[in-house]
């Protein structure tokens, strides 16, 4: 199938990935492995150990030919599969086209403002976003990313064309401990800072502080000086780190007090934003 993506969920209402009511796409598949990711399940794709088969209540779950096969229809989503499988992966996904994911979005026009793509990481398929949005916008929608920002988004100027912006993770500033984070170099996330902000394509600035882990000063300070005077233009949402969902080393790890949100609220207003929401 052309420009097909793995599609891990497809939420039809959410008011938390970006303005206005809007149904959010959650691709399945990312580039990185982040320490205090809420949705390992979409970080890897399933590798048809057939694990998750047997457990399913449902009757979800099939082997046919050597490939866990996921029945939609029969689908309690339970997340008995999600905590059966070891590999952060999950059986639960659709290979779509644009064509297909346009139908399912269309089914809740007029109720949404836009569509918000997700993941995983959705910049792995470009040419599925580009289909995606070209077919949106033709309904009128708002298109929006949500990227850990390692590819380089300059290379995909089609993409860009019909992508109105890019709620962009900034994990850490410091290399060394963006590598302890995710495994990942972040030269790329830095680039992609400053490009969508020159183009007008950054949506927002998303930080998640992390206690003892996370350089969420040298993130604000590093930020500011990339965008310069932008940043009073800059929506900045800092994220408190909360455990739920979180698998690994972090499941136990506390969340930062409100106090430290606060501060760094504080901080980053000094650095020169003004556009500022605590979570």
């Amino acid at each position: 199938m052309k420009n097909a993506a793995p599609v891990n969920r497809i939420i039809p209402f959410s008011t938390v990935d970006g303005p206005g009511s809007r149904t959010s796409i959650f691709v399945q598949g990312c580039n990185i492995a982040c320490a205090y990711c809420h949705n390992p399940e979409t970080q890897r794709m399933c590798v048809h150990c057939g694990d998750c088969v047997p457990g399913c209540p449902a009757g979800a779950l099939s082997m046919v030919d050597g490939h866990v096969v996921w029945d939609e229809a029969l689908c309690a989503w339970c997340d008995d599969c999600i905590r059966t499988c070891s590999h952060h992966a999950s059986p639960r996904v659709l290979w779509m086209t644009p064509e297909a994911a346009m139908e399912r979005v269309s089914r809740n026009i007029p109720f949404i403002r836009g569509i918000t793509v997700s993941g995983g990481e959705c910049s792995l398929y470009p040419g599925f976003l580009t289909g995606l949005f070209t077919l949106a916008k033709e309904r009128g929608l708002t298109c929006l990313m949500d990227s850990n920002g390692t590819a380089d988004l300059a290379r995909h100027p089609a993409l860009m064309e019909v992508c109105d912006g890019v709620m962009l993770d900034v994990k850490s500033w410091d290399p060394a401990v963006h590598r302890a984070l995710t495994g990942a170099d972040n030269a790329a996330v830095k680039k992609n800072l400053a490009f969508l902000s020159e183009t007008g394509k950054l949506e927002e600035l998303r930080l998640v502080v992390v206690d003892g882990l996370v350089d969420a000063e040298a993130v604000i300070a590093g930020a500011a000086e990339t965008l310069g005077p932008r940043a009073a233009e800059t929506r900045l949402k800092l994220i408190t780190f909360r455990p739920q969902g979180v698998r690994g080393r972090l499941e136990n790890h506390p969340s930062p007090s409100r106090e430290t949100i606060e501060r760094l609220g504080e901080l980053a207003r000094g650095a020169g934003f003004r556009e500022i929401r605590l979570i």
